[in-house]
């Protein structure tokens, strides 16, 4: 099973494919994510730190809002496609390799935001490292200033612990692909081994690549503990129905 850094090295040119349309889902996500933020910490300009920024979903999608924007993520691969789609749509982000445990050694000044979405946290799977991560995020901002984090909701997975996600079918100039999930769950429920499969059509036949890594079943009590052990205060959930994004997302302000 790969590490969170493998598994986003070997998917960084891929990543984009497991949207139907990432484009799409760069405006939508960052329409949602700022309507939040405009809420606890006012519109932009706002400095904000993307602390897994991944190939750059959230980071564009709020630079081109408006938002000072410096996009990090322990892949540096991931890193280096987020800085490369941001030259190629105009948005001037800053980018760096970091990770979420050691920000404060790793990334220089304080912002007003940190952010850590698409379900990147649960890949730590002790409390030592999500503790760490969480001191770390708070390091990174200015007293007041707002954190908020995104992933499954895994107060409901774990009841029935599904197998697998359903397949989602796009087609586009490059023709057809089908991308899915199956999840081995841990006997405890715990956590669970994730492997992702991005089936596409070619002129041949059709190619499967598949990417595989470890999450932990985070609940959302756990997490509220390690930010109210970390110094955060008005720790506050919002689910999908309510912002318009689609995983639970929390919030928290740095004392």
């Amino acid at each position: 099973m790969s590490s969170a850094h493998d598994f986003y090295e070997q998917l960084a040119a891929d990543y984009h494919l497991i949207f139907g349309d990432w484009n799409a889902s760069i405006a939508r996500q960052g329409a949602a994510l700022d309507r939040l933020i405009q809420v606890f910490a006012g519109g932009p300009p706002l400095d904000l730190l993307d602390c897994s920024c991944g190939i750059g979903t959230q980071a564009l999608g709020l630079a081109a809002r408006g938002y000072t924007v410096h996009a990090t993520d322990i892949s540096e691969a991931a890193v280096e496609r987020a800085a490369q789609e941001a030259d190629a749509r105009g948005l001037a982000i800053t980018t760096g390799v970091a990770d979420f445990r050691t920000l404060a050694d790793q990334v220089a000044g304080t912002f007003d935001v940190v952010l850590s979405c698409d379900n990147a946290l649960p890949h730590l799977l002790t409390d030592d490292d999500l503790r760490r991560a969480a001191e770390n995020m708070a390091a990174k901002l200015r007293p007041g200033g707002l954190l908020l984090i995104s992933m499954r909701d895994y107060d409901d997975l774990t009841l029935n612990r599904p197998r697998a996600t359903p397949p989602q079918v796009s087609d586009d100039a490059d023709g057809r692909r089908i991308v899915f999930q199956v999840w081995d769950w841990a006997e405890d429920g715990s956590q669970y081994a994730l492997t992702m499969f991005i089936v596409r059509q070619a002129a041949d036949g059709w190619r499967t690549d598949a990417y595989s890594t470890t999450y932990r079943a985070l609940l959302r009590g756990e997490l509220s503990a390690m930010l109210d052990g970390a110094g955060f205060a008005e720790v506050r959930w919002h689910m999908p129905q309510d912002t318009g994004y689609y995983q639970p997302i929390v919030t928290a302000r740095r004392t």
